[in-house]
């Protein structure tokens, strides 16, 4: 069992077993089950990610308040031109994450990871570099189990709900989550694992969870898309070796304290940030006109 990255990192230390191993060890003590048991589980969310990640690129989904949608649809219309600004990897990642989230307003079947409001970060970014390398199915599903395990870490250390913590703890645990996984995926050490989901989450210290109308939408959708390209650049970094100040617990310490000190109307009660703009207050007023 493990309770800190400086606990998980520990029980590495010396052995050739990656933060995955450790994740599948714990869970197979604790619930008493087989490894082919979390393997199986494993698949299955992934094979929902993978569905909700393509399912809004061919048609347009629009949200049950008709709020949004066609956002996946369009971007990936954009990636099929192949003259982004940005690397293509990126832009069919963003397609990837803009479908999960329309795909979770409509009431459709997501992977909460580790919320609803976050789910498109974790398959916009892995599945997008799994794709782009042919990666091994195998580890991906490894990868999958890196980022359960740094999932773990925050909700043991911190919070991952925005009525508690704010969006850090929502898009920044996702973006952290799909950090490690992308190291793990790649070859990373275990150290570069901590270290991407340190960056990651530190990037985004302090987001606030300002949902316009209350519902998880409005900014929420696209921030799953700077979640997802925030985890790919820290994955980077740390597979490069760059060093971050701040180790990985402490980083997730922060987070917590941070979320403590937000004003409640910066954490889902749609008080406060783009919810409390003009334009945001008119689409609530509208929306509850309509109910």
């Amino acid at each position: 069992m493990y309770f800190s990255a400086q606990e998980m990192l520990a029980q590495l230390e010396g052995t050739d077993e990656r933060i995955c191993d450790l994740v599948i060890k714990n869970e197979i003590e604790l619930f008493q089950t087989s490894r082919d048991e979390i393997m199986k589980n494993l698949e299955e969310r992934y094979q929902i990610m993978y569905n909700c990640a393509h399912d809004a690129l061919e048609k347009e989904i629009r949200s049950l308040s008709g709020l949004t949608g066609g956002s996946a649809l369009k971007m990936w219309n954009y990636y099929k031109k192949g003259n982004s600004i940005c690397d293509n990897t990126v832009i069919r990642g963003a397609a990837y994450a803009l479908s999960c989230l329309e795909v979770n307003a409509s009431m459709g079947l997501i992977v909460a990871a580790p919320t609803a409001g976050a789910c498109g970060i974790l398959p916009g970014a892995l599945l997008t570099v799994a794709e782009k390398y042919d990666v091994d199915h195998q580890l991906v599903l490894d990868a999958l189990a890196t980022a359960s395990g740094i999932g773990q870490l925050i909700i043991k250390k911190a919070t991952v709900s925005g009525a508690e913590g704010g969006c850090q703890a929502e898009v920044g645990a996702a973006s952290a989550m799909a950090a490690a996984a992308l190291c793990n995926l790649k070859g990373g050490t275990p150290e570069q694992c901590a270290a991407a989901a340190a960056m990651a989450l530190g990037n985004l210290l302090g987001l606030v969870c300002d949902p316009v109308a209350g519902l998880v939408e409005v900014p929420c959708i696209k921030r799953n898309v700077v979640g997802a390209v925030n985890a790919v650049s820290c994955a980077n970094m740390a597979l490069a070796g760059v060093d971050y100040a701040i180790p990985c617990d402490e980083v997730i310490d922060a987070m917590g304290r941070v979320g403590s000190l937000l004003s409640p109307d910066l954490r889902e009660t749609g008080q406060g940030g783009l919810a409390a703009t003009p334009t945001g207050v008119r689409i609530a007023e509208r929306l509850a006109e309509e109910a």
